[in-house]
């Protein structure tokens, strides 16, 4: 099979049966085999039915539904796991994404190499201040964070080499950053490419004011698992020891004032009263807690069962 296309929904009754007609017409004119993957992310609208009624009348068309709304990221998962074909596409059931795009995205990957190809909606038919505005923020964060050169992150239609969906575990809010996890995966090769974006025909947005929060939250999330995700020690241990020496250092400070204070015989300071014990405390205590954290950390990390899951490229 050539192509898998997945396309995760929610209440998107309206889009469905013109979107898989005009994907079966790309897919008719460019001879490919193909699968399109709906997954139906627990909608309250008619579009499971609408997904039933598609795979009766193409023989491509399969349906995936959940028994609640999950995310985004789950449904990706689920249609990654699922997915057959030598490339996956990804796509927005609103049409927003243009199904012309999917030939080039297939070129790119299959010809020119490419494990992964994000689009890039350098022209948006989006509100200025709820979408665009931190959309472009988010991007260049995602870019000087991740070292990963995309305009566009959380563009909807992207194409993957198959291998690289099935060594990604895309959870929470993951699905804004997959290119950093498949870099992650020691899959670098990953480019880009010009989208057409359309306007929303049916329905409204299904995403809130939320994803400001959760967007950084999960790119940190993502370069400290990529960094330090199998050697936690590194980073809390680091950090305690710095902790623990700055707090050792003001230590020595209140305990020689207090030495020094003795020999001249004045015995009205009390370590108390210098800001350098309190200092001294708190940092100690913290530097303890961060190498603790790192501990605990390590046993964690070389206990679970994916420590040793490495992935080999090549085997003679």
């Amino acid at each position: 099979m050539n192509i898998s296309i997945v396309i995760p929904l929610y209440n998107e009754e309206e889009s469905l049966s013109e979107l898989v007609s005009w994907i079966a017409k790309v897919m008719y004119v460019n001879n490919y085999t193909y699968e399109i993957i709906l997954i139906d992310d627990g909608s309250t609208d008619k579009s499971w039915w609408e997904i039933e009624n598609l795979t009766k009348e193409y023989g491509s068309v399969r349906g995936i539904k959940f028994r609640r709304n999950y995310g985004k990221s789950a449904a990706l998962h689920v249609g990654f796991d699922a997915a057959e074909g030598d490339v996956v596409i990804t796509m927005d059931a609103d049409l927003q994404d243009n199904p012309e795009e999917i030939p080039e995205f297939y070129k790119m990957i299959v010809k020119d190499g490419y494990d992964l190809v994000s689009g890039w909606k350098k022209k948006r038919h989006d509100p200025l201040l709820s979408k665009n505005l931190p959309s472009k923020f988010y991007n260049w964060t995602a870019r000087r964070m991740s070292g990963i050169k995309l305009h566009d992150f959380n563009c909807g239609i992207k194409a993957y080499r198959n291998e690289v969906v099935k060594s990604i575990e895309v959870y929470g809010d993951m699905h804004r950053y997959i290119p950093v996890l498949a870099k992650w995966a020691g899959y670098n090769k990953i480019g880009e490419k010009v989208v057409k974006h359309q306007e929303r025909k049916y329905g409204v947005t299904k995403f809130g004011l939320e994803r400001f929060i959760r967007g950084p939250l999960d790119l940190l999330s993502v370069i400290f698992m990529s960094k330090f995700g199998k050697k936690p020690m590194h980073i809390f241990g680091a950090w305690g020891l710095i902790m623990f020496a700055i707090g050792f250092a003001a230590a020595v400070v209140v305990g020689t004032k207090k030495l020094i204070a003795i020999y001249k015989g004045i015995d009205s300071i009390l370590v108390t009263e210098s800001p350098y014990f309190y200092l001294a405390l708190t940092c100690m205590i913290m530097g303890m807690q961060f190498f603790l954290s790192g501990f605990l950390g390590e046993l964690i990390s070389r206990t679970g069962s994916d420590r040793n899951n490495y992935l080999i490229d090549k085997e003679i």
